[in-house]
């Protein structure tokens, strides 16, 4: 304990700057992977050839190891940020993808039908109906793609990234355990505390439906 605490009386900043990065890459990823995997999983609901298609193609993807990802992503965007977050938003899309094709497929019949009666366009449908009763579904998509991020945006480090892996990685060059310890503790608090942070807020958009059950 005197060692960790000698740790951030003396690098508190470098530690608070590190966490910052972390976050802002894990974020910018799933940004990305929001708006890609948002539009394709509704525009997909409508195409079974293309659903079939598109999970194929990001379940293929996401079994490639990230780092494999940020290796052959290199040579054509540098080292840095960019490589970074293509390979987490990759990671980040699978779930968010699935979990909104879920969510518009789930919808109740009953419901539809009775927007169709009250004469709603296919506008307004959408946006008062359909994507509302979706949301929960899709937001916990995109919960389990922030704590997936978060946990891996560790190898971002390894490519001048920043973030907290780069704690990890002077431990290790170091051999030193107390700062190993420090940045996989905290990487894993980091994921859980976004986690339940998202977890809450989902709690308190949907409170309505909860009401209306």
């Amino acid at each position: 304990m005197e060692k960790i605490a000698a740790y951030f009386s003396n690098y508190s900043s470098q530690y608070f700057q590190s966490v910052l990065e972390h976050l802002e890459i894990s974020l910018l990823s799933v940004l990305i992977a929001i708006l890609i995997a948002v539009p394709l999983g509704i525009i997909s609901t409508h195409n079974k050839f293309l659903q079939k298609l598109t999970q194929r193609f990001f379940g293929m993807l996401r079994i490639i190891p990230s780092l494999t990802i940020l290796v052959i992503a290199i040579p054509l965007l540098g080292t840095g940020v960019k490589p970074a977050v293509l390979a987490l938003a990759i990671l980040a899309i699978p779930p968010i993808l699935v979990n909104t094709m879920i969510g518009f497929q789930t919808l109740p019949a009953s419901v539809l039908e009775t927007a169709k009666g009250m004469g709603m366009s296919r506008r307004q449908t959408f946006f008062k109906v359909k994507f509302p009763l979706a949301f929960p579904v899709i937001f916990t998509g995109i919960r389990i793609a922030v704590v997936e991020v978060i946990a891996s945006a560790t190898l971002a480090a390894y490519i001048g990234a920043g973030g907290l892996g780069g704690i990890i990685i002077t431990g290790l060059g170091l051999m030193k355990t107390e700062i190993l310890f420090i940045g996989g503790v905290s990487v894993a608090i980091l994921s859980l505390l976004c986690g339940e942070i998202l977890n809450r807020i989902g709690n308190y958009i949907t409170r309505y439906q909860r009401i209306g059950s």
